[in-house]
């Protein structure tokens, strides 16, 4: 069998923010076979359908991106009780133009930290109810609303001993339902 290739999506620009460091230490997690990559939204133009079929650089790598993927691990932090605009915008761009969607079929699964006591919960609803529309399987069990505490993550930003099981067995999920899935 040949390399996995997952797709991390974060929805936050932060330098420092939560999620990336999520993000991060998920990537030290991936088991034998199979490779996480980030894939950078923060580049991204506003999406205008005036710019379907005419898009700029940072668009068409992006999409190029997710078309060599297999699956997808969005991660995102909860602002305003929904998605970060700048991860609807990713999702937009990469859905149009109409009937070129990179997303269509792709295995996806959601994940989010905030140190609020419901995590990002509000906002992975949001975010499967768009994933659906687009046509993603989106993994429905375990969700994974983590709060943040000082010590989640290691000196070096690995995932600290008291939830690295948890996380570990999450990441085995997504890579299972990946291969469940993709085409």
């Amino acid at each position: 069998m040949s390399q996995t290739q997952i797709a991390i999506v974060v929805g936050s620009l932060r330098k420092d923010s939560f999620n990336r460091q999520l993000a991060h230490a998920i990537m030290k997690l991936a088991p034998a076979g199979v490779h996480f990559k980030e894939v950078a939204i923060g580049d991204l133009p506003l999406y205008n359908q005036d710019a379907d079929g005419n898009e700029v650089a940072q668009v068409k790598q992006f999409r190029d991106a997710l078309r060599s993927v297999d699956g997808v691990l969005f991660v995102t932090p909860e602002y305003n009780r929904s998605v970060p605009g700048v991860l609807k915008n990713a999702l937009d761009q990469g859905s149009r133009p109409y009937g070129h969607s990179v997303w269509d079929g792709k295995p996806a699964a959601v994940v989010g930290m905030s140190p609020g006591a419901i995590g990002t919960a509000l906002a992975q609803q949001h975010l499967r109810n768009i994933l659906a529309y687009l046509n993603m399987p989106t993994l429905g069990q375990p969700e994974m609303f983590l709060q943040y505490q000082d010590g989640f993550f290691t000196a070096d930003g690995a995932v600290a001993e008291r939830s690295h099981v948890f996380i570990q067995k999450f990441v085995q999920q997504v890579v299972d339902w990946v291969h469940q899935h993709k085409k």
